[in-house]
Parts: C-alpha cells; sequence; structure tokens
C-alpha cells in the first residue's frame, strides 16, 4: 500500500540544534518511534474532516531533545476514510509496517475507539497481549458500529483477540454505570480509582511495566481555560501528574504500541496545545531511559511469612522495581510496588497478587 495516498506529510519548521525537531524525520525507520496524527472523530460525535495539527507541532519540535538516542518518525497526518471503518482498515495498514521494522507507533488524536486499531494489529503480530488504558469511562455496550462505547466488548468478545492482561486506571464511579465495572472485575481484570492515581505513581507503575499496548484517553486529564479533550471533565489527573504517567508509558519493557485519543483537536488554546505536546515529550524520554537500561538483571530475593506460608518477592537491584514469585524466570513473576512487599510484612498480601 502506498501511504503516500493516504497520509499528509507534515510541514517543515525551523528549529534549533538543540530542538528535538532537529532530528525529525518523515519516513518510518527501523527501531523508532513513529508519530501519527489522526482526525477522525466520529466515534466519539465528532466529524472526521482534515484537522491541523500545526500548533501541536509546534510546541513540540521546539522542546529539547537532551539525549535522545532513539530515531523519531513524523509521519505526518492520517486522511480519514469514507466510513470510520474504512479509517481503521488504513490505520492498521501503517501500524503492521511499523510492527514489521520494529518501529514503535504513537497515535495522536481520533476518537477512543481507534484502540481497536491497535489492539488489532499488535494482535495480528503477537499473542497475550498485555493492555493498560487510562481512561475515566468503562463502557462495555453492545452494537454493530465500532465507536468509543462499544471497542472494549468487541476487543473482549473477538474470538481471534489474544489478552492476557487488561488494566483500567483512572475511572471515576459518579461517570459510570455500575453494570459495567461489575463484568470487568468479575473476569479479574484490574480497575483502578482516579483517586488512587493521584499525586503519585508508585502505586500504578506496576500496570504498565510489562504494557504491550498503552492508551491515554483525554477525558481523564482535567480541563482548565478551554475543554483538553472531546468530552470535558472538571475531575481527571492534572497536568503534573499525566507527564509524570507518560515517562511511566515509556519505561515499560515490552511498549508496542501507544495511543493518545479523544484530544480535543478544536481548541485554540496554546496551553492545551502545550500539554499534549510536553506529554509525547515525556513519553519520548521513558522509552529513551528504558532502552539505555542493561539487557541481564540481578534480583535479590525476600520471603515473607503469612499465616504460615511463604510467599517470594524480588528486588531488581538496577531499578529498584519490585516482583512477586520465585519464579527464574522474571516474566512469570508479577510486577508489584514497594508497598506490596511493606504489607506482606505486615501480614496484608494485595489480592490481586495471588488470583493468578
Amino acid at each position: 500500500m502506498d501511504f503516500e495516498d493516504f497520509i499528509i506529510s507534515p510541514r517543515n519548521f525551523k528549529t534549533e540544534s538543540w530542538q528535538i525537531g532537529s532530528r525529525i524525520t518523515k519516513d518510518i525507520k527501523e527501531d523508532s518511534i513513529v508519530l501519527l496524527f489522526i482526525s477522525d472523530y466520529r466515534g466519539a460525535g465528532g466529524d472526521a474532516e482534515v484537522q491541523d495539527f500545526t500548533a501541536i507541532r509546534k510546541e513540540f519540535y521546539r522542546l529539547s531533545q537532551l539525549d535522545f538516542e532513539i530515531p523519531i518518525v513524523d509521519l505526518g497526518d492520517l486522511v480519514s476514510g469514507k466510513s470510520v471503518q474504512d479509517t481503521h482498515y488504513v490505520l492498521q495498514e501503517v501500524l503492521s509496517a511499523c510492527h514489521y521494522k520494529r518501529a514503535l507507533p504513537v497515535i495522536i488524536g481520533g476518537s477512543n475507539d481507534f484502540v481497536f486499531s491497535l489492539f488489532s494489529t499488535l494482535n495480528f503480530h503477537q499473542k497475550n497481549i498485555n493492555y493498560t488504558q487510562i481512561s475515566n469511562i468503562i463502557s462495555l455496550k453492545q452494537g454493530e458500529e465500532i465507536n468509543e462505547h462499544t471497542f472494549l466488548s468487541k476487543m473482549f468478545g473477538a474470538k481471534n483477540f489474544s489478552i492476557n492482561n487488561y488494566h483500567h486506571l483512572g475511572y471515576q464511579k459518579h461517570l459510570n454505570e455500575m453494570d459495567s465495572v461489575r463484568l470487568i472485575k468479575e473476569v479479574e481484570f484490574d480497575i483502578i480509582r482516579l483517586a488512587e492515581m493521584m499525586n503519585s505513581t508508585e502505586k500504578t507503575e506496576p500496570f504498565f511495566r510489562k504494557a504491550d499496548l498503552v492508551t491515554v484517553n483525554c477525558d481523564a486529564i482535567e480541563s482548565f481555560s478551554e475543554p483538553f479533550s472531546m468530552n470535558p471533565q472538571v475531575n481527571g489527573l492534572n497536568r503534573r501528574e499525566i507527564c509524570a504517567y507518560m515517562k511511566e508509558i515509556g519505561l515499560s519493557e515490552n511498549l508496542k504500541s501507544v495511543g493518545i485519543f479523544n484530544y480535543n483537536i478544536y481548541s485554540e488554546n496554546q496551553l492545551n496545545h502545550q500539554l499534549l505536546a510536553q506529554m509525547l515529550w515525556y513519553l519520548i524520554e521513558g522509552i529513551n531511559i528504558q532502552h539505555s537500561h542493561p539487557k541481564e538483571r540481578h534480583y535479590e530475593l525476600f520471603y515473607v511469612l503469612i499465616d504460615d506460608r511463604e510467599y517470594a518477592f524480588k528486588r531488581d537491584t538496577f531499578s529498584n522495581l519490585w516482583y512477586f514469585g520465585d519464579d527464574e524466570n522474571i516474566e512469570n513473576c508479577i510486577p508489584c510496588s514497594r508497598k506490596d512487599f511493606d504489607d506482606a510484612k505486615k501480614g496484608w498480601l494485595n489480592a490481586r497478587l495471588t488470583k493468578i
């Protein structure tokens, strides 16, 4: 497929040598980070006309490139199809081209239902996907059309989809139908409330550590001055918190796709554009830090006795991150926090660690 027919190449910007824009290219490279912007908001009740992402690019390109080593590609703006399904199809073709080159696609804009395309494409290339979503809404509505209310039920119900773990972070009780929340809990997927994510990333970091796919619904971020998302909320993660979480996403050891959806592309507020640009920057910083980590790790092993039963915890001596389990293969141990270990020493074991 010739992507030139479906992607509008980004314009050139004059930048300084120390700025990240000076190192951005326009063609997919092996082992690169590939940015792609989407204008199709039909899944969130919007339209599909091509929007101008210039203001966001200007804010992003002028940020520092620090000592980043991973190539960064700005592929451009995806032209919407005649139907939402057409856009999903073209997006999946682009995503597949990225995966074949071991590039990490980062999709910006578009409605939250494009998670389906990210998951579907990744599922074609690997099985047993670990998926983490930051979103204030949990919706499992049924329907023929793919939109932001039905994509989760289609993912969970597809026979050919292979999902290992699903973590839903940032949900707000007053915005959700309890039947959907109850169903997610019944299948033993993790649901974390907004209140548990505020002020620190420590408690929820384990949900990102082994994630293959992470998506962010901008509706989970609080709006200020002018709506930041398509469905703006007065409560949500603040500006500093979402940037900290974007860095955590980048630090994932298995990360293969990222999506940032439901951003209010119709906004003319420069601060909104700045925040989205800085979210991208912190994501890229996290990815670069993770790639600089040594491949071989060493672990300290600790045993805790609870009700006459012994439980094992491991600590990565390089990163100081914690795991539950004593399997020699760290991939078979469950990422956890230092607090989980401290609580276990007091006699309380997090139920999440023993449900498998």
